[in-house]
Formats: C-alpha cells, sequence, structure tokens
C-alpha cells in the first residue's frame, strides 16, 4: 500500500512514492533483503590456503606465486562474487603474459570460486570462471627445444661432473630435473639394472612425484649403468642414504638446486655453440628420440611416464618390459655413443 488518498492528491505524487517499488521489481531483488555479496578475495584466499590449499610443494608455489603478483594485488579488496567473467577475462587480456599462464591464474580464480561454495559463503551455482576465453590458450609463444644427437654430444663435452652424469640420466631417462636431483645412491638397484623414481625435490624441499604414474622403476642400460658406477666411485658422498648429485657446498645434505643446474646448463650450451640451454630440453630431447628409434606410442607413453596418454599423442595401448628396454637402450646409445643404426629411415 503507497499511502491515503489524501497522502497521494495527485499522480505525479503517487508515481513518486511507487518508484522504490518499481526498481525493486526491474532489479529483480528487494533492495532490503539481497544476499550478503560472500567475502572479499583476499581473506578467501587465507582460508583457501590454510583449507583446501594442495600440499604438494611445486604447486603450492604456483598457487602462491599467481596469487601474490596478480590476483591480489589486483581484486584483494573486492568481494568474491564481483569477479565475474567479463571483468576477469578484460584484465586477463590486457596482461602481458603468456596464454598460458592466463589460463593458470584464471584456473586459480575458479579454485577460489569452487572455496566460496564449498565453505557455503556463496550459493552453489555453476562457476563463472567457466565462461572466461583465453584467447590462444592452446598454442605456445616458444616451441620446446629438442636437441639433436650431435647437438647434446656438443653440450655433454662441456659438462663437467656431477653436471655429465647428471646429463645422461635425464636425457636417458626423460626425467623431470627435480626428479633426477631427488635420487639416493638407494634407489640405484646394481644388480637389476634399474632405478626407482620414488621422490622429487623443488626449491630444495623433498616431495612426492608430480602424479602416481610418475614414480616407478626405470630400466637402466649397462652403459648407463656404467655412466653412475663411475660417478659413484668419485663422489665423496657414496653412502646407500646419499644424494647421487650431492652438493659439496651443502656437505651433501642436499643436493645441487635447480638454480645452480640452470647455470651451469646455459654456460654449457652456450659453449657448445648451440645457445642457451634449459633443463626440460633434455626431456624434450628425449621425447624426440624415442620418436626417431622407432617406439611405438604406447612405450613412449610409459617411458616418458605420463598419467594420461593423450599427454604423449592421444593414443594408448600396454607394452611389456622386453619393449622399453629396447627402446631405453637404443636412447643410451645415441647419447653416449653417437650411435643412429636405431633410427628409422625416412
Amino acid at each position: 500500500m503507497l499511502g491515503h488518498e489524501s497522502d497521494l492528491p495527485t499522480k505525479a505524487s503517487a508515481r513518486r512514492a511507487a518508484e522504490p517499488y518499481r526498481r525493486q521489481l526491474i532489479d529483480g531483488t528487494d533492495t532490503q533483503q539481497r544476499e550478503p555479496e560472500g567475502p572479499t578475495v583476499k581473506s578467501l584466499v587465507e582460508h583457501f590456503r590454510a583449507e583446501k590449499m594442495p600440499t604438494r610443494t611445486d604447486t603450492r608455489r604456483t598457487y602462491n606465486v599467481w596469487l601474490r603478483l596478480y590476483i591480489l594485488p589486483e581484486f584483494g579488496d573486492l568481494a568474491i562474487t564481483k569477479l565475474q567473467a567479463r571483468l576477469v577475462e578484460l584484465w586477463l587480456n590486457g596482461l602481458d603474459l603468456a596464454s598460458k599462464s592466463k589460463v593458470h591464474i584464471r584456473g586459480t580464480i575458479s579454485l577460489l570460486w569452487e572455496h566460496a561454495m564449498w565453505r557455503g559463503d556463496v550459493p552453489t551455482a555453476r562457476n563463472p570462471m567457466e565462461l572466461v576465453t583465453i584467447k590462444g590458450a592452446s598454442k605456445r609463444r616458444k616451441k620446446p627445444r629438442s636437441l639433436t644427437v650431435e647437438e647434446f654430444r656438443r653440450f655433454l663435452s662441456q659438462l663437467d661432473e656431477p653436471f655429465r652424469t647428471l646429463a645422461l640420466v635425464c636425457v636417458c631417462l626423460g626425467l623431470r630435473i627435480s626428479e633426477a636431483l631427488a635420487f639416493k645412491w638407494s634407489d640405484v638397484d646394481w644388480f637389476g639394472s634399474g632405478i626407482r623414481i620414488e621422490r622429487s625435490i623443488v626449491c630444495q624441499i623433498v616431495d612426492d612425484v608430480k602424479t602416481t604414474e610418475s614414480g616407478k622403476q626405470m630400466p637402466l642400460a649397462a652403459e648407463l649403468l656404467g655412466e653412475l658406477k663411475s660417478w659413484h666411485s668419485k663422489t665423496q658422498f657414496p653412502s646407500p642414504a646419499d644424494w647421487v648429485f650431492a652438493s659439496p657446498a651443502q656437505l651433501g645434505k642436499l643436493p645441487w638446486s635447480y638454480n645452480q643446474i640452470w647455470r651451469v646448463y646455459q654456460k654449457a650450451g652456450k659453449a657448445a655453440g648451440i645457445g642457451p640451454i634449459g633443463t626440460h630440453s633434455l626431456r624434450h630431447s628425449y621425447r624426440s628420440w624415442l620418436d626417431a628409434v622407432g617406439t611405438g606410442i604406447a612405450v613412449q607413453q610409459k617411458l616418458m611416464r605420463h598419467a594420461d596418454i593423450r599427454t604423449t599423442m592421444n593414443i594408448y595401448g600396454d607394452v611389456v618390459t622386453d619393449e622399453m628396454e629396447q627402446a631405453h637402450k637404443k636412447v643410451v646409445g645415441l647419447a653416449l655413443n653417437g650411435s643412429q643404426s636405431g633410427l628409422q629411415q625416412p
């Protein structure tokens, strides 16, 4: 009821009295009973870190980078409900970052939305980040670097120990640098010619391997086993509990750090005349060499230790240990001898 007739003597006064109700109908809500906007992004991040942040060191570190450098400075004081698709998409498109990085930032904001719904801070509904489109999300700015056999051997010739053996282990097993640095001598099966991948180390913090499929026993060809035996006879830290690539600067308590390895590789790549080399280039090279020696895609998935074969090449299958050993031996032959007898001819 707007009022008595005596209070609204004209049509104009009646319209003025009805205006607040008209606006409520247009908005579809009662301005006095609107749902709360939810917590600020800053407070939600604090809850997320305490309750839902992944425990794996590398994953936590990545999330915290996106939060600290991008999300909190831009949106920290806003309510989470203000982070709608259009606002976030326009902001992401204005950042001078690779599309892949933008996808990670969008994913982190999406996790915050999911966390707010999980806590009951906002109604459970479709996550608005599903509507955010990132241009070129499936494209890389730079193509991953893979070394030819000849380039790798030139690179290897510029490395002293233990960096030479480390490079051989990485390129012959397709290891992530975090996995190779985390090896202990007890992981090497000297009699069974194998090595166990049981852990990784990131920022000098020991953690689990990246995926369940990443942790497994890998075959070691006799030549590569010989290289490990040679380094074992020279290192100051040969005990079973010691790191294979222990740092003398840390008195063997920790392996060499990623940053130290990266600097050594960069310098060796330049000295070899092939330009700076990143640590992941050896894993990419391993994948290329598996192709070159005619390894089936199912075997490649097992050797690369991908949880999903689509990561390798959108095909799946199973393999037997003998096939893995044969493919591994061919790659070791390329790395140590430059032998290309096993290569498929075009």
